[in-house]
């Protein structure tokens, strides 16, 4: 055991060098080769100043809408009828516009780094100024949740495959068993991504209870329902700044900064209401109910999570947390027997009677790993089992496939994330118990089969009113990197500047660099601590 703990300590002290000197190189960067550079951090004098941050990132979202509205943008879906605007005519034919194109890439990655930035600095200021008021910052949220709001589901098909999916529970056919192509020919098939047209879900009973319902008020119509799902992701990111802001406030920490790394969070804003994924209503009831437990409301927080769980399968780590931590860090494991037995039978009940209305029993369960099936580079432990496979075949050890060494790789991760996970669980007293939940839901992503920028939502939220030290350095840095992950377009970009005349290429370059050094004005020196270490020394 005492070589074990040396072997850690070593790591974190090598893991603890390389973050600062990467920490410290990222700031370098953004001194000397951003308008940072120009301002001298001066006394803060007042949050007088937030309109400017609130325009600027409006017009970052208002320049992604514009680059996902032009017909045949790569950001989005183009099929007829699956949005109001921006969608191909019927029998269109002929090559696209090689200059929309072009501008459409140019304007999404452009408006996606000034997002960036003008959140960062934000994030920033929050963090060493506290006291914002949170009815200005739920005004920014509403202004730059707006162009996400107008746009075309962009980044993603997924709401597609819920809306079928939804109308497959409103028929009464399992998506637990069939998948939406079991709907036939119908305007609800036609835009799924193919790789889940005949995959069962693995979504909890408490979504797609919501999501026949949603079927159902707007009468079975495909597009009113894609709004409609739309529609409850923006409830979720209401329920995400609520939770999180309550959350801050029984830690005793700032509200308003927990709200700006939570709600306006550029990956909240462009994966759950720009793609309405569901992850974001599960992460809404998840922070909720952690913010309950803190508050020892323990009946709505156990509530809360089994709802979360209910939607998606890793708000059960929440319960397990809130299970564990009910009668505080000095219980024995003798004491905590009954807490558990009571949360896992509340549980029980939600469990039960959102399967009960769903009407699909418990089939989700066996389907939890359906989306192992995609095979990205992004995500570590599949990277690590194709590399491991490629490097076998490169050698002649070509007995053993690809397939088997990213599932000996992924067990292995998955293993880890639950060794991880109890390990915390039984130090949680030392980290603070609601800091390991957030990140051990990291942790089972980025050890996870695979890794879309929107599952980072489930701790990042909580990480958000919870973090300590270096953890808001990685908040930040997931953040402004996990929409880019996948991000449609970007081999079209390459394709373009290569291929495109060189007018095109110049007006894309500048452009795209241009929201990379544009000054935002002289807030952002308050960013920076008054008593900083000179970086270029």
């Amino acid at each position: 055991m005492a070589r074990l703990n040396s072997i850690a300590s070593a790591v974190r002290r090598m893991y603890e060098r390389f973050a600062h000197r990467f920490e410290q190189g990222v700031q370098v960067l953004e001194h000397r080769y951003t308008p940072l550079g120009r301002f001298q951090p001066g006394p803060f004098e007042d949050w007088s100043f937030l309109w400017k941050p609130a325009v600027i990132g409006f017009c970052a979202m208002t320049m992604i809408l514009a680059g996902g509205s032009f017909t045949n943008s790569p950001f989005k879906l183009n099929m007829t009828s699956t949005w109001f605007f921006g969608e191909p005519s019927q029998g269109a034919v002929g090559t696209p516009s090689e200059t929309k194109l072009m501008f459409a890439i140019v304007l999404v990655y452009g408006g996606l780094f000034l997002l960036m930035r003008v959140w960062l600095r934000l994030a920033e200021v929050m963090k060493l100024h506290g006291g914002a008021s949170l009815k200005k910052l739920w005004w920014m949220l509403l202004l730059w949740a707006t162009p996400m709001l107008l746009s075309p589901p962009m980044f993603s098909r997924d709401v597609f495959s819920y809306a079928a999916q939804g109308e497959m529970t409103s028929h009464h056919l399992s998506p637990y068993i069939l998948g939406p192509f079991s709907l036939g020919s119908i305007p609800y098939v036609n835009p799924v991504d193919p790789l889940w047209v005949n995959t069962p879900a693995p979504y909890g009973p408490f979504f797609l209870f919501i999501d026949g319902l949603i079927n159902k008020i707007t009468r079975h119509h495909q597009l009113a329902t894609v709004v409609g799902l739309r529609l409850l992701e923006v409830v979720a990111v209401v329920m995400i700044g609520i939770g999180a802001a309550m959350l801050a406030t029984s830690l005793k920490r700032d509200p308003g900064e927990a709200f700006v790394l939570s709600a306006l969070n550029p990956l909240v804003l462009l994966t759950v209401i720009g793609s309405a994924h569901n992850d974001g209503l599960m992460a809404g009831f998840l922070v909720l109910g952690i913010a309950f437990a803190v508050r020892k409301k323990m009946l709505w927080a156990v509530v809360l999570c089994a709802c979360a769980a209910a939607i998606k399968a890793p708000g059960a780590i929440g319960l397990a947390f809130v299970a564990w931590t009910w009668l505080g860090a000095q219980a024995s494991v003798r004491e905590r027997i009954k807490p558990i037995l009571k949360s896992g039978a509340i549980t029980a009940v939600v469990l039960g009677l959102w399967t009960w209305c769903a009407g699909f029993g418990f089939g989700w369960v066996k389907n939890l790993l359906s989306n192992g099936t995609v095979r990205s580079w992004a995500a570590p432990m599949t990277a690590l089992g194709m590399a491991t496979g490629n490097l076998l075949h490169a050698v002649g050890l070509t007995g053993i496939t690809v397939t088997s060494t990213i599932s000996v790789w992924r067990f292995l991760g998955l293993v880890s994330a639950v060794g991880f996970m109890i390990w915390l669980l039984l130090h949680g007293e030392k980290r603070g118990w609601v800091r390991s939940l957030a990140l051990v839901l990291v942790l089972f992503v980025e050890l996870g089969p695979v890794v879309q920028p929107w599952y980072l939502v489930w701790g990042l939220v909580i990480m958000a009113a919870s973090y300590k030290g270096r953890e808001h350095f990685w908040l930040l840095f997931l953040s402004i990197t996990g929409p880019f992950i996948g991000l449609p377009g970007g081999r079209q970009l390459l394709a373009d500047l290569v291929h495109s005349n060189p007018l095109l290429i110049a007006v894309a370059v500048l452009i795209v660099a241009g929201m990379l050094v544009v000054p935002m004005g002289r807030w952002t020196q308050w960013s920076w601590p008054e008593n900083k270490i000179e970086l270029d020394a």
